[in-house]
């Protein structure tokens, strides 16, 4: 009997420590010998991902969520998807969402660079990472994986650059920034600036927000007509929305745009190509909307566990009015 129980002990004892125990013994060798301690890697089939929107407030921001619904679509991803209406409030509303659904990966475009770190930490302690698009955040770098999107300081630049060139640089400037506080004004304001830095001639006569859109755009070009009149001979307008704005009320003031006020903007939207093929718009420089497949790429890789750049660029040109009719059938937005 002695004998009979012994060979049970060593029976159960070779049992455990060759793995053939599924739940206990076995994840014990994996855990050591690092043989199955790896997930299953995640296919775009098995990736959920929450996307918190800033709205619709432009042309390029449409074109921006028709590629990433259309991409998830394309992928098989799971794509929850909020817009937030250009309101921070909602867009945390998603992320808490979004959290409390699991979700592999986050996804946003912050309609303001500031009040995020709250609620990004939340995404972090509950092991949910952020992928910033289009826009940044002011958060420290731990809270975010990778910010895919434009160099708005560039932009903002080349816009000066071909101001410059434009008006032989000479000029009085009125600009219509963007949504206060955001990235892409803070950035293309002074972008714009440095370069003007080296050409004395160049002012900026007046500076007001037209929040991105085209009817805001054409507000503040109004106020500067009024407040300004003929001395204004440019304007710099941070995206082609607010440009098209700020034509229709040169147009209105009987002056006219692209002739007796030049006109720079940023995007490269549709609507842009047919401005210069009018002749109202001198130059767009493309902010590219469509980052769908760039994001996707980049939340499969995270949710999987590989490493990213912590920033990704994506390509974009200027265009001017000598090849706009040509270029504009090619355009996707």
């Amino acid at each position: 009997m002695k004998n009979y129980r012994a060979l049970i002990l060593l029976f159960a004892l070779v049992i455990g420590a060759t793995g053939c125990n599924a739940h206990g013994a076995a994840t014990t060798i994996a855990g050591t010998t690092g043989m199955s301690s790896d997930k299953p890697k995640k296919t775009y089939q098995d990736l959920v991902v929450g996307f918190a929107q800033i709205g619709a407030e432009s042309e390029w921001r449409t074109a921006d969520t028709l590629s990433i619904k259309e991409t998830a679509g394309q992928l098989g991803v799971e794509l929850e998807f909020s817009d937030a209406l250009q309101k921070q409030e909602n867009q945390i509303t998603a992320i808490k969402k979004f959290i409390a659904e699991k979700v592999d990966v986050i996804g946003i475009s912050p309609v303001v660079e500031t009040g995020w770190t709250d609620i990004f930490q939340e995404a972090k302690d509950a092991g949910i990472p952020i992928i910033l698009v289009d826009r940044r955040a002011d958060v420290p770098d731990d809270l975010y994986v990778t910010y895919l999107g434009s160099d708005f300081l560039e932009e903002g630049r080349n816009s000066a650059r071909i101001m410059v060139n434009l008006t032989n640089g000479k000029a009085n400037i009125v600009e219509l920034v963007g949504t206060i506080g955001s990235a892409p004004a803070n950035d293309r304001s002074a972008g714009f600036r440095e370069i003007l830095k080296g050409y004395p001639g160049m002012k900026i006569i007046d500076s007001a927000s037209g929040d991105f859109t085209q009817a805001r755009g054409k507000e503040v070009m109004q106020d500067f007509l009024r407040k300004h009149g003929n001395t204004i001979t440019a304007v710099f307008a941070q995206n082609d929305d607010m440009a098209l704005g700020a034509i229709e009320a040169i147009e209105e003031y009987g002056l006219k745009p692209g002739l007796d006020i030049k006109i720079v903007s940023v995007d490269a939207a549709r609507g842009a190509f047919e401005a210069m093929i009018a002749g109202t718009l001198n130059a767009t420089v493309e902010c590219n909307p469509l980052l769908g497949p760039q994001f996707f790429e980049l939340a499969l890789k995270v949710a999987n566990g590989e490493a990213v750049p912590k920033r990704v660029t994506s390509q974009e040109g200027i265009f001017f009015p000598e090849n706009a009719a040509e270029i504009l059938p090619t355009r996707k937005y």
